[in-house]
């Protein structure tokens, strides 16, 4: 069996070019999805902070104190 010369409008060809570019789409997505995770933990992070991070000045404040022996 000889092999063909495949013309752009060529039904194979056509599958080719569009399993190929469903591929392209889904490593897009991933890395689209994979950078919103990351965003998404980000924020939480920094909210997280926000509501408590004020507390924890004070408290290495007293271990400071603590270790050095402040009474």
């Amino acid at each position: 069996m000889g092999h063909r010369a495949l013309k752009p409008d060529d039904p194979l060809q056509q599958n080719i070019r569009r399993t190929a570019g469903l591929h392209a789409l889904k490593k897009l997505r991933a890395l689209v999805e994979a950078d919103l995770a990351d965003e998404t933990y980000k924020a939480r992070v920094l909210r997280w902070l926000r509501r408590y991070g004020w507390l924890v000045l004070p408290l290495l404040t007293l271990l400071a104190a603590y270790l050095l022996g402040v009474r």
